[in-house]
């Protein structure tokens, strides 16, 4: 068991481990057979509408509209190498084919998607640190798999 901040949870919350049977969802309304890997596709909502958002900024604040119009390239870069993958113990981060982190979900204890009505940041609490992601992929797919592999618990 992991003891966070008075909260007690256990660690296989997140995925049900049977040997070399498949790995199925916890959640107690359904039992899902997971994909082995799933790599979402990018997106390039955030860093495009960054990107058109600066272009009439210019007109009343130049050095504003180029920070923003900077940060979107920065992005739309970051959208284009960045890839994440949904293994069923881990998520894992590449860049072009290069793995660069590993979260197993195993050591997750709250995940959140923040501004429903367009997706922004992906959020989620690890046993010893909190990672906040700018939803750079596809949103639906992102929640999908993260309701298969690590489902939240309720209130």
């Amino acid at each position: 068991m992991i003891v966070d901040a008075g909260e007690v949870r256990s660690p296989s919350r997140c995925l049900l481990f049977l040997g070399d049977l498949p790995v199925t969802s916890t959640s107690p309304s359904t039992r899902v057979e997971l994909e082995p890997i799933v790599e979402l596709e990018p997106s390039y909502v955030i860093p495009v509408f960054l990107v058109v958002l600066a272009i009439p900024l210019m007109m009343v604040q130049i050095w504003l509209a180029a920070a923003i119009a900077l940060f979107g390239l920065f992005l739309m870069v970051q959208a284009a190498t960045i890839r994440l993958e949904f293994t069923q113990t881990d998520l894992d981060v590449y860049r072009s084919d290069s793995l660069i982190r590993r979260f197993p979900y195993s050591e997750w204890l709250n995940w959140q998607i923040f501004w429903q009505p367009v997706p922004i940041l992906f959020y989620f609490r690890e046993v010893n640190s909190i990672h906040f992601l700018p939803v750079l992929f596809n949103a639906k797919m992102l929640r999908n798999c993260l309701e298969q592999r690590c489902p939240q618990s309720s209130p």
